[in-house]
């Protein structure tokens, strides 16, 4: 049984990978068995996540600086973690933000912004490392970070986020339409947490865990999540035991999405 979930010999590819649930996830990936590269915008983070995931597992990961959301940056992805590693097997995108705004004065930059970073970075990821799995007869996994939000508007802190709702109702139909477009070698698919104590929810949140799970206590979990709230789920969905899973999303959510 425990073969169905082993990543061993398998090469990943996390954008969006220094921080948060991107991080988690690497982490994961490589305590299954996998070479993990991670990227992000900064060398900085890219090296400070690095560190973390050594001295937490005593693996070692492979990480490049690049901006996803251009194109040119995303094709020097793919080469590099070619170069590095021999192939791709595992993409996850984890790349993306959220800013809040009344929906009567959603600023555009901030609205184009988080469009190009949650969606069009996403378009390229699977666009150019899709290709590059189906032009070598790769068996290959593409997770994407999606949210409750892309299915829910309103509740738990849900208000002010027109943004960020929009961007993951795309992320959940670019999600079924690569599904479609890449099948049947290649599984997409998409995790969408609850609200998470991030890096990028410090200061959006109570700084103390008993206030946080009051937030969040009309679920049945009866708590916040945690970025390692969704290391199983990507690990199961980049594993041979999602094989016949594709076009779906996970939610890691403490039942939030069962509750109306």
């Amino acid at each position: 049984m425990t073969k169905l979930f082993d990543l061993t010999g398998k090469k990943a590819v996390v954008v969006g990978g220094a921080g948060g649930i991107g991080q988690a996830i690497s982490e994961g990936l490589a305590e299954a068995g996998a070479q993990v590269m991670i990227s992000s915008r900064t060398e900085e983070a890219l090296k400070r996540a690095q560190k973390e995931i050594k001295d937490k597992t005593g693996l070692d990961i492979l990480y490049f600086a690049g901006d996803a959301s251009r194109e040119k940056d995303v094709e020097a992805l793919v080469a590099a973690a070619v170069k590095e590693m021999g192939t791709v097997d595992i993409l996850v995108n984890s790349q993306g933000f959220n800013k809040k705004f009344p929906g009567t004065e959603f600023p555009e930059k901030e609205w184009d912004e988080m469009f190009s970073a949650n969606v069009k970075s996403m378009m390229f990821t699977c666009k150019h490392f899709g290709k590059f799995m189906l032009g070598h007869g790769v068996h290959g996994k593409i997770i994407n970070l999606s949210s409750v939000r892309g299915i829910r508007a309103i509740g738990n802190g849900g208000m002010g986020n027109a943004g960020y709702c929009a961007t993951k109702g795309a992320v959940e139909m670019l999600t079924k339409s690569y599904a479609s477009d890449l099948g049947p070698t290649i599984q997409v698919n998409a995790i969408g947490p609850t609200i998470t104590y991030t890096p990028m929810m410090v200061g959006m949140l109570p700084d103390d865990e008993v206030t946080r799970n009051n937030i969040a206590a009309s679920m049945p979990a009866q708590r916040i999540g945690y970025p390692d709230d969704c290391k199983g789920p990507a690990i199961f969905l980049a594993s041979a035991a999602s094989d016949f899973v594709t076009g779906s999303t996970i939610y890691p959510d403490g039942g939030l999405t069962a509750c109306g």
